[in-house]
């Protein structure tokens, strides 16, 4: 299962976070968000000890998605060091979502 940011645990667990961390901005209303969902749990689970899966709810978490220029929803963040690495903004593909955590490794 992914795991659930907000802003009260995000300085911890994403941008001090010794591993990679994939941030799925979403919401509750949006169709996109709902269908890759499973997919972002299936990679949580996969991914567990090597890297961090989780998830933001945009709607309860405003100011996160804002200071991410987050504009449309499902946006994957990917975090290393501290840093955006890459992020992709539309459902993808489980492959492309997993190869792009895995080459943070």
């Amino acid at each position: 299962m992914a795991l659930v940011f907000d802003e009260s645990n995000f300085k911890e667990e994403v941008l001090n976070s010794p591993v990679p961390v994939l941030v799925d901005f979403w919401a509750t209303w949006c169709g996109p968000c709902k269908m890759i969902a499973p997919i972002i749990d299936q990679i949580a689970t996969e991914m567990a000890g090597s890297a961090k899966v989780g998830k933001v709810d945009v709607d309860a978490n405003n100011s996160l998605a804002s200071a991410f220029n987050v504009r449309s929803i499902p946006t994957l963040i990917y975090f290393k060091n501290g840093q955006v690495v890459d992020t992709i903004v539309g459902a993808r593909s489980r492959d492309e979502i997993l190869q792009k955590l895995k080459a943070l490794l």
